[in-house]
């Protein structure tokens, strides 16, 4: 345990490396290449069967034009 020991101001131990794992949407293809993976994981993951299933994705929003969020807009318009 004392591995995970740290001097952070915001905790006292740490399991993890934190790193910021950031990409940039430098354009339209880029993008939708990205939320095009976002929406597949969970079914590649299994727990889904279809992307817009997942409750937690956009996919059913991009889909079936509907969704749980109301502050979601299409990245089209």
């Amino acid at each position: 345990m004392v591995e995970f020991i740290i001097n952070g101001s915001d905790r006292k131990y740490q399991l993890w490396e934190r790193n910021a794992l950031s990409i940039s949407l430098r354009n339209q293809f880029v993008f939708k290449q990205k939320l095009d993976y976002i929406h597949t994981d969970p079914v590649v993951a299994g727990l889904r069967r279809y992307q817009e299933d997942y409750r937690y994705s956009s996919a059913a929003f991009y889909e079936k034009r509907k969704g749980e969020w109301d502050f979601l807009t299409h990245y089209m318009y």
